[in-house]
């Protein structure tokens, strides 16, 4: 079937399990589903937009109140919708960072953070992941200082991922951001693995700034996303306009600089306040999506020559795992190549893997059912036995 033209209608959710690494938070609610279609139209939030026309002023639908929603949701001061949580980076890149500057991300930060940078003029500097694939308070400070030293002065930013997209790692992150504090540098807590799905206090974490990704994790249309921050920090970073212009004197009244003005205008700002009850609801159960990807990783751990590159036992839904000597041994002589693993999971009704791929990859369970996470665990360990490899008993993640 064809949505127009060309344009295949897309079904993946709702006829396989998807384990897409980074879908499974964003797919819509059936609300936010009826809200694409009645705000589709670009401007569509804009009709009962009146003086002084700023999109956190609209009270109809109540955009306004969504905002101060938003901000408690995430136990924050001021927050502000975003097109993505890169544009949040940018925002307070552009805001804090000079051309020069030392900026401190992680061995694991997100290519996004580091564009961010590189866009005002910023100078890279890492802190080293740990061999168990952890930023530690300790690599934090040595940086810092190593940092301060070669440049003559602290940091002027630090961007420092709550959980990580290459393993899905818990980081100490409050410990981490006291550190940072104690050499007066600012901290952006990036939450796009985090935001929507568990609950995230960043107050209690001690961030400056924190930013979810509504596409990601909030059950937002793309491209969509949050950034929160602190009173203290909502001055600078959501600077109004004090421009003039010289021929015809026009100024702006209080549009926001790093904002653009306005940002979310249509559907991708409709669809996040339609799904955010249910968002609101569901961070609270984050312990039983947990269990459920622990079991899935059991599961698939118990495939002799499989290792699971993730830190265990699990405390996120999404897995990076190394099946180079379990199922691309099988890729090596079938005829299907690499493409049997994903093929083999198609036709049991799971989708989500990169085609081709039986080395390295990654997975996600998140929004699972109990059922739905026992038939994926099961899937992966027939696949494996009907391919010859060999399944152990399968270990629990408790007895690690």
């Amino acid at each position: 079937m064809k949505c127009a033209g060309p344009i295949d209608v897309r079904d993946v959710d709702e006829s396989c399990i998807n384990i897409d690494p980074i879908q499974v938070g964003g797919r819509l609610t059936p609300e936010a589903m009826k809200a694409v279609i009645a705000y589709g139209d670009g401007y569509s939030v804009c009709d009962n937009c009146r003086k002084p026309f700023r999109l956190d002023y609209i009270k109809a639908p109540p955009v306004d109140a969504f905002h101060r929603d938003l901000a408690a949701f995430l136990h924050m001061d001021v927050a502000r919708v975003v097109p993505g949580a890169r544009r949040g980076f940018q925002a307070v890149a552009d805001t804090y960072v000079q051309k020069g500057d030392p900026v401190l991300i992680t061995a694991l930060s997100h290519y996004t953070e580091v564009l961010a940078v590189e866009g005002c003029g910023g100078t890279l500097r890492e802190v080293p992941k740990s061999r168990e694939d952890l930023i530690t308070p300790d690599a934090a400070a040595e940086t810092i200082e190593r940092v301060s030293k070669e440049f003559g002065r602290p940091p002027s930013l630090f961007f420092l991922d709550h959980v990580d997209y290459q393993f899905g790692n818990v980081h100490p992150v409050k410990e981490i951001i006291r550190v940072a504090h104690q050499h007066d540098i600012p901290v952006l807590l990036n939450g796009a693995y985090t935001v929507g799905i568990m609950e995230v206090d960043g107050k209690d974490l001690g961030a400056d700034f924190v930013v979810g990704s509504g596409h990601k994790s909030m059950a937002a249309p793309a491209p969509s996303g949050v950034l929160a921050t602190t009173t203290e920090r909502a001055g600078d970073l959501f600077r109004t306009t004090q421009a003039r212009t010289d021929l015809t004197g026009r100024t702006f009244g209080v549009k926001e600089v790093e904002m653009m003005g306005c940002t979310l205008m249509g559907v991708t700002l409709i669809g996040m306040m339609a799904s955010f009850p249910r968002v609101l609801e569901r961070v609270k159960h984050w312990d039983s999506e947990v269990e459920k990807s622990r079991r899935v990783v059991d599961s698939i751990r118990s495939i002799e020559g499989t290792r699971i590159l993730s830190e265990e036992p699990r405390n996120h839904t999404l897995t990076r795992v190394d099946t180079i000597h379990s199922f691309d041994k099988v890729a090596q002589t079938h005829k299907k190549r690499g493409f049997f693993l994903s093929s083999a999971l198609r036709a049991r009704g799971i989708a989500g893997t990169i085609p081709g791929a039986t080395k390295v990859w990654k997975f996600n369970t998140y929004g699972m059912t109990e059922k739905q996470a026992d038939y994926v665990a099961r899937a992966f360990r027939e696949i494996a036995a009907e391919n010859g490899l060999r399944v152990g008993n399968q270990l629990k993640t408790s007895d690690l």
